[in-house]
């Protein structure tokens, strides 16, 4: 097929399923027609394009991938960092007003264009790292209006940047402090109410809950999975985050897209999610940034075959974190994971945490032209080194 534009002279980390590592080749050649890959493959047998780019022997992997964040809300909770340096806990911190809540009351008094303006410089350090799809999450809302209100906004950051952005809709993230002591009558407005204004808008590409000792329990959890279904919505889940609330097997019956945290991960977790295909996704910035000392079960993980995704949870209280590039770091480091496993983490298993397998995440024909360039001798580069952005180029769309 004719292309319109060619890539050669380059190294390529194709990410394809079904090839060794990385799938790279060496001296290879990407074209792309109408913003899709139409070649991959040697330089050699590339086909001709109506303009051709020297990559100069630079690597190129996919467009990365971020598949858990929640970078729209309002405020800031700077003054809980303080707090935890003097030695608060995160659930006291929650059970004194703090945390989610508070995120909450800045969030409800501010427009969508003021969540717009704030969300995008956490949006532009991600796409400056090479980042072409990025997951953004509700939940500071806890309204149907604040609600609709981020996911619009979310929307509307996938309008005036260059990036495919996903929504979710995580009504089920903190109890409101209107809904005191009624958690169940809250799970009421969010899958009576909430959950069926959201589907008819079109807002939301997935349903998201926090079953957690904070947050809300499996058989309350079960409920909005149940809603999600209802509406055609696939579900993920923050799970095991900070205790064995058996989640992860929850969200394995309902063939979740993913469950995320893990770390109190048990045996028939890991189990049940292999069965099931549900990704797992790492946040090693909250693990971090809270002090954990309880790592996900990654061994286990590897050893049942589970998907291993990395997402950076960039949120306002737990991870305020906007380099894709740091938390594949922080994974192999924090984690063990292998300079394979972290950049396999933010491309293709990032894209089947998002149902986008079919789309991005790997180079691959028909799938977008969403490529990475990088001045790197080696892939380990963007994994071993702090403060280091070698971005060459992004492309996304083949733009």
């Amino acid at each position: 097929m004719q292309s319109d534009r060619l890539w050669t002279n380059a190294r390529l980390a194709t990410m394809q399923d079904g090839l060794p590592g990385l799938g790279v080749i060496e001296h290879g050649a990407i074209g792309m027609a109408a913003g899709a890959i139409t070649y991959v493959g040697s330089m050699a047998d590339a086909p001709s394009a109506a303009e051709t780019i020297d990559c100069e022997g630079r690597w190129i992997t996919p467009g990365l991938i971020d598949p858990h964040t929640h970078l729209v809300f309002a405020g800031d909770r700077i003054a809980e960092f303080e707090l935890r340096q003097k030695g608060a806990s995160y659930e006291e911190i929650a059970r004194a007003g703090g945390g989610i809540v508070s995120t909450v009351h800045a969030t409800r008094a501010a427009s969508e264009a003021d969540l717009v303006a704030s969300a995008l410089p956490r949006l532009d350090a991600l796409i400056a790292e090479g980042v072409t799809t990025v997951e953004i999450k509700s939940g500071y809302g806890l309204s149907a209006a604040d609600e609709a209100k981020m996911l619009r906004a979310a929307r509307v950051l996938g309008k005036v940047r260059p990036v495919t952005v996903r929504t979710t809709f995580l009504g089920a993230h903190a109890l409101p402090g209107e809904y005191a002591g009624d958690a169940d009558g809250y799970i009421d407005l969010v899958c009576g109410t909430m959950m069926p204004e959201i589907a008819a808008a079109g807002l939301a590409d997935a349903v998201d809950a926090f079953c957690e000792n904070i947050g809300f329990t499996p058989a309350q959890t079960e409920r909005v999975f149940a809603a999600a279904a209802k509406h055609g919505l696939p579900v993920k889940l923050h799970a095991e985050q900070l205790s064995n609330q058996h989640g992860a097997a929850l969200a394995a019956r309902h063939h979740a897209l993913s469950a995320d945290h893990l770390e109190y991960l048990d045996d028939a977790g890991v189990a049940a999610m292999a069965a099931a295909g549900t990704v797992a996704v790492l946040l090693p910035g909250a693990y971090y940034f809270l002090r954990e000392t309880k790592p996900p079960p990654v061994a286990a993980l590897r050893a049942a075959g589970v998907p291993i995704a990395l997402a950076t949870d960039c949120n306002p209280g737990t991870s305020p974190l906007t380099s894709i590039l740091l938390t594949m770091n922080m994974a192999a480091v924090q984690f063990a994971l292998t300079v394979d496993e972290c950049l396999l983490g933010v491309t293709r298993h990032a894209a089947r945490a998002l149902g986008l397998a079919g789309e991005v995440g790997s180079l691959a024909v028909g799938k977008h032209c969403d490529l990475a360039i990088w001045d790197i001798a080696r892939p380990a580069d963007l994994v071993g080194r702090i403060g280091f952005n070698p971005l060459h180029q992004r492309i996304w769309m083949g733009r």
